[in-house]
């Protein structure tokens, strides 16, 4: 299950909001947030719709910079705002790609270059120097200057594959493979994906916490 850093909600507060900022520009995961949210009676808006940028991700940890996008977003829509911030962690290579996940080859590489880039990182590693997990933070915040934010984290654990395989999902998925399946992250389909992944896990998290 996720684990769950921080959250400040009351559990007998309910969200009440019917609109919702997703401070993301990444298709992917415009794509899984729609699905999650379909059924809570609440429209997500991704920020670019509302012409809103994406800032300069300055934090030193994923939920640093989770909060920080959700508020930029919410101070420049006056609505609440949901922020994700996610990478690939992998142990053997210190923590890498982490926070530059979507970087790891360069500010405009192409997630095909990313998963190059950290497959030739990894050519020489065997065994349990090929673990590694995704990471999920979430941070929901009602206001730009929120002091009682909800954080939530989800992790996936899995191996490295040194040969891609799938063509769902998108970042490193096609190298990714769980615990416990026989699928790549790219090879599973959006149900199972959606209840199993760090993302998935992480809103199933928020979710409770809101209901």
């Amino acid at each position: 299950m996720p684990e769950r850093l921080m959250s400040t909600l009351s559990t007998e507060s309910m969200w009440t909001d019917d609109k919702l900022v997703l401070a993301s520009s990444n298709q992917g995961k415009l794509r899984e947030f729609s699905k999650l949210f379909s059924d809570f009676g609440t429209t997500v808006i991704p920020q670019s719709d509302l012409h809103v940028e994406s800032p300069e991700e300055t934090g030193l940890s994923f939920i640093e910079n989770a909060l920080l996008k959700a508020r930029h977003a919410s101070a420049i829509t006056e609505l609440p705002a949901l922020a994700d911030d996610s990478g690939l962690v992998i142990p053997a290579l210190d923590g890498a790609p982490g926070l530059y996940s979507a970087r790891f080859a360069g500010g405009n590489a192409s997630d095909q270059e990313n998963l190059t880039l950290l497959l030739d990182r990894m050519k020489d590693l065997t065994g349990v120097h090929r673990r590694g997990h995704y990471i999920c933070a979430l941070a929901l915040v009602r206001h730009a200057a929120d002091p009682d934010p909800i954080v939530v984290i989800g992790r996936w654990h899995g191996q490295i594959i040194d040969t891609p395989r799938g063509e769902r999902g998108f970042g490193y998925d096609p190298i990714f493979l769980p615990d416990g399946l026989r699928q790549t992250a790219a090879e599973l389909d959006s149900e199972t994906k959606n209840q199993q992944s760090h993302r998935g896990l992480a809103v199933i998290e928020l979710r409770s916490l809101l209901s």
